[in-house]
């Protein structure tokens, strides 16, 4: 089954901004988009191989010995 294509707009409500960013995404080439014609789309998959790439897990904290609370 192909994979969904997703418009710059449906791309900005996905990351909950505005459209400005995901074409940026695409002028650095920072994710991968397929051009239909003057049309661009970003497969779903990319948006997801993207976000998972850039995502940064939490810090875990140390715990300091020998201070008194």
């Amino acid at each position: 089954m192909a994979e969904r294509l997703l418009s710059v707009a449906q791309v900005a409500e996905w990351l909950g901004t505005t459209e400005r960013f995901p074409r940026r995404l695409i002028a650095e080439r920072r994710v991968t988009f397929v051009k239909i014609g003057r049309h661009v789309r970003i497969p779903e998959g990319a948006l997801a191989a993207f976000i998972a790439a850039n995502t940064v897990e939490p810090a875990r904290r140390r715990r300091r010995l020998g201070r008194a609370a």
